[in-house]
């Protein structure tokens, strides 16, 4: 009896000292991939998750525009419509819908880039990573193709819901929002689906949609006034080509740089300084030495 209590005690400690286990680290190239279905039900699901996206987001900016224009007289200016409170639940709502139906298939990155970072935090393969870029470019393009369809004078005549640098802000400034507003979302993706705290809080899983959509939300209230808030080089890249005039190309690199520089700040941070992935793999060293 009193073995078996031992036993149990050990036990117990081992148990506490690590309830969880990390996934082992994504092969930097998996060509076995390209031979299983999952993969392009995968590339599939984020193609429309984002077409989606800015189907529905580019949509709400326009409609926006129409009712706020002085010519058109349709509601007051200053308090009509659904404003950067509604254009911003309407891109947060949507990232929350959208993450939680395709988590389960592809992840729910729907933004390249979510999928870079999580690439440098080698939770994907690059082939993977290459592949979820193009399937989300693809469906932006489509989903702005789609809005331009349905409303094409309202589409060229309010911007296409293009992202562009505002009046009275250098470029240094756009690229700074797009850096720490990409790092808000990013980080919050890392600790969102960390197998950590998912380990030892059943219920986030569950809810991780509910903190990603709210990060896009906030991220859009802060620099909507800035760059009209892209933190997805898809979203602004979808845009700039269906609505293809040269001031949303001059300033599509802020949208490429800004989030991509972000989302890699953001996986070092979540994996190499609070998780301490560095530490770890010093002390593996040593032991093995």
């Amino acid at each position: 009896m009193a073995k078996d209590v031992e036993t149990a005690e050990a036990s117990a400690g081992e148990f506490s000292a690590k309830d969880y286990h990390d996934p082992p680290p994504a092969p930097l190239i998996d060509f076995e991939e390209l031979t299983k279905w999952s993969f392009y039900r995968a590339l599939i699901a984020e193609f429309i998750a984002t077409l989606l996206f800015l189907y529905v987001t580019v949509l709400t900016v326009i409609g926006y525009k129409v009712q706020t224009d002085p010519a058109k007289n349709l509601v007051d200016p200053d308090c009509g419509g659904v404003g950067i409170l509604g254009i911003a639940w309407a891109f947060g709502g949507m990232i929350f819908i959208l993450v939680y139906c395709t988590a389960g298939i592809s992840g729910g990155h729907i933004n390249p880039a979510v999928t870079f970072g999580l690439f440098l935090g080698r939770k994907v393969s690059l082939i993977r990573a290459i592949m979820y870029m193009v399937a989300q470019c693809l469906g932006a393009i489509c989903g702005c193709g789609f809005v331009k369809a349905f409303q094409k004078h309202y589409y060229n005549h309010y911007g296409g819901g293009a992202n562009t640098l505002a009046d009275g802000f250098n470029k240094g400034t756009g690229l700074g929002a797009e850096i720490i507003g990409t790092f808000v979302l990013v980080y919050t993706v890392f600790s969102a689906t960390d197998p950590k705290r998912n380990a030892r809080d059943s219920h986030v899983p569950v809810l991780a949609p509910l903190p990603i959509g709210f990060a896009v939300f906030m991220v859009h209230l802060a620099t909507i006034p800035i760059t009209g808030t892209g933190i997805n080089p898809a979203r602004s890249f979808g845009a700039a080509v269906i609505y293809n005039q040269d001031k949303a190309w001059d300033d599509q690199w802020i949208f490429w740089v800004g989030p991509f520089i972000g989302a890699a700040i953001a996986a070092f941070y979540h994996q190499y300084i609070l998780r301490a992935a560095a530490i770890k793999a010093l002390g593996s060293f040593r032991s093995n030495a």
